[in-house]
């Protein structure tokens, strides 16, 4: 075991910040751009790390990061310890927020962890409105609230938020921060005490938060062993279960991005001979991105795809900077006598990471080169598989007729060699989606990293950001995901009227309703059933993504993310699905003020290539004037 006895009973996980920009180092690290589903995430990481013996008992104490507005952390001069996110009301409520509100509310998270950077002119390890009055007050935190690592005397020194030290401690502790990664608090905050700028009662409130987090963990509780999770250890690391669990979580998230012509799966009888070529061909290290311990064992791609057949190895690149093309001609000479090539291409922790934004999205040095070369010397279909946790412009491989077949990765994890070799060969059919857009190049000149702001703005030729706002063309789409099998789908319930029962009168209730004037607690989920047939050859799992698009989208998503349910599927199977959407929580809208409303009207459900239109209007019966 990596930290076995050494480790404590802490964990600062998960990552839960939006995936605004494609050239962020950390997006590897989240659940991609969309609120909803990062809040979905959230929730289910949270408690899955902390265990279900009951919210006051612990297995561990999960943390959310970083709260909030923070992707951003070194890009064209800007750093994450200096910058300023100039952030709107509407867009802290209907992104930011998202996913940091449902680890508290649903998940039930013990910790939350204040970022780096500035949020609208005010540090967020220092903002009481965001600390004290959001996490704790209205969303009702049972837990400690955390600085990033040394955020305290980053907002001192380097944001210079205080004239002195002793006001910096101050201003943190009382704007809701209960504990300090870093020396700072241990330094200032007494003498901080005694300059009359902190009360006792200031310090057991955060004494408070922090052990009663300790006593849920069970570190007052006497002998470990006689305690529920006393007695996990060693022993319970790298079993044959959760070996099999990191395989089968790589296969579920690989993404078949193209299949030309059908030429994936390969076949080991066709395909006797295959050459396999690239910078992460025989990755270890890289598949397990950043912010991971020691593996139990690594199956690298080369080790994963010799299982299945004979290989010829040849890396192309010396790494995945790709600065020469020295070793472009061995890979090519491979690819010539192999019956398919399947090029491993893609990024590294060299290229992105935490302090490491990316100044484009296209392959690095000579990578689109290698591949191109490649597709042309190999008589048989070349795969491309992208090892990568953010987006890459492959457009030219998207276009080029030598290129058979796309599939996206991710950072696999120690198992990820065998997944990719199983979707390759057929045994696994890929069934992943894409968690956030894949741009072409083009559109990064158009967004500056530091432009926090999520709507298109006609007036500057500003995009936007996300599926959500952005409309321009893309190399790959949120959602995005083939198979190798085909999925149909029919609506087999869903209401066409909705009425909504208000607890207050709400102005221009008549257009859009406020989510606090609604009596949301009696409105129980929709009743929203489909049905999906695989209506392939072959088994497979499938996503069921529902969006939805409000009666005015002045303010709000043109289209966006409610609800998505995973079935797997046998051959010429059908089942029915139930997906459950709150009316509350799913067809709200956020205006420009941050006030959460739900627009009456006609509301459009879109199921694949199904709509499904839901009228929906505000009750005035209960109302007293």
């Amino acid at each position: 075991m990596y930290n076995g006895g050494t480790a404590g009973l802490t964990y600062w996980s998960p990552n839960v910040n939006i995936f605004r920009d494609p050239r962020w180092g950390r997006g590897q690290e989240t659940p991609g751009e969309d609120p909803i589903l990062a809040a979905k995430y959230a929730a289910n990481y949270v408690q899955g790390l902390q265990g279900n013996a009951g919210r006051r008992r612990l297995k561990v104490a999960a943390c959310c990061k970083h709260y909030t507005a923070y992707d951003l952390d070194n890009w064209n001069g800007v750093d994450r310890y200096h910058f300023n996110a100039k952030v709107s009301k509407q867009d802290l409520e209907d992104t930011y927020n998202v996913p940091f509100k449902a680890c508290v509310v649903e998940g039930k998270v013990a910790s939350v962890m204040c970022s780096y950077n500035q949020v609208n002119g005010k540090p967020t390890c220092a903002d009481p409105d965001l600390l004290k009055n959001t996490i704790r007050g209205a969303w009702g935190l049972d837990g400690y609230i955390v600085s990033d690592c040394d955020s305290v005397g980053v907002l001192y020194d380097s944001q210079h938020f205080t004239p002195t030290p002793e006001e910096a401690a101050a201003s943190t502790i009382k704007a809701g921060l209960d504990l300090d990664c870093g020396p700072f608090l241990a330094v200032h905050t007494a003498t901080a005490v005694g300059r009359g700028l902190l009360k006792e009662i200031d310090l057991n409130n955060a004494l408070t938060n922090l052990l009663s987090v300790q006593m849920r963990l069970g570190m007052f509780d006497g002998e470990p062993a006689a305690q529920p999770y006393g007695n996990l250890g060693p022993k319970d690391v790298c079993t044959p279960a959760h070996k099999h669990l990191a395989l089968e979580a790589a296969r579920q998230g690989i993404v078949l991005l193209q299949n030309r012509g059908g030429a994936l799966p390969l076949s080991p009888t066709r395909h006797r001979t295959v050459a396999v070529i690239g910078p992460n061909s025989d990755a270890t290290v890289t598949m397990i991105g950043n912010y991971a311990g020691v593996a139990c064992e690594y199956t690298t791609p080369l080790q994963g795809i010799s299982k299945y057949v004979k290989t010829i190895h040849a890396k192309g690149c010396a790494n995945v900077a790709c600065v020469g093309d020295q070793l472009i001609g061995e890979a090519e000479a491979a690819a010539r006598v192999a019956d398919a090539a399947v090029v491993v291409v893609g990024l590294d922790q060299s290229i992105e990471a935490e302090a490491r934004d990316r100044n484009g999205v296209l392959l690095p040095g000579k990578q689109e080169e290698l591949v191109k070369r490649v597709g042309w010397a190999c008589k048989g279909p070349t795969v491309v598989v992208l090892m990568s946790g953010g987006p890459i412009d492959v457009s030219f491989a998207k276009n080029d007729g030598k290129i058979s077949g796309i599939l996206w990765v991710g950072y696999p994890g120690q198992a990820g060699g065998a997944a990719i070799a199983d979707v390759l060969f057929g045994a696994t059919n890929p069934g992943g989606k894409l968690p956030m857009t894949w741009y072409p190049q083009s559109y990064l000149a158009k967004v500056p990293m530091t432009n926090m702001g999520l709507r298109p703005d006609p007036s500057t030729g500003y995009p936007g950001r996300t599926y959500r706002f952005y409309k321009g063309p893309v190399v790959f789409p949120f959602g995005f995901g083939l198979s190798y099998s085909k999925f149909s789908h029919s609506i087999a319930e869903a209401p066409t009227k909705i009425s909504l029962p208000l607890s207050s009168l709400s102005p221009n209730s008549s257009a859009a309703v406020k989510v606090s004037h609604t009596d949301c607690a009696s409105v129980s989920d929709l009743p929203i059933q489909v049905d999906v047939k695989n209506t392939g050859t072959v088994d497979g799992s499938h996503t069921i993504l529902v969006f939805s698009t409000a009666p005015n989208p002045i303010w709000s998503p043109e289209k966006h993310l409610i609800g998505f349910e995973k079935v797997h599927l046998m051959a010429g199977s059908q089942k029915r699905v139930r997906i459950g959407i709150h009316v509350c929580d799913h067809l709200s809208r956020v205006d420009e003020f941050g006030t959460r409303r739900i627009p009456t009207g006609e509301h459009k459900l879109h199921i694949g290539d199904l709509t499904h239109s839901i009228s929906l209007h505000a009750d005035l019966q209960d109302i007293k004037f």
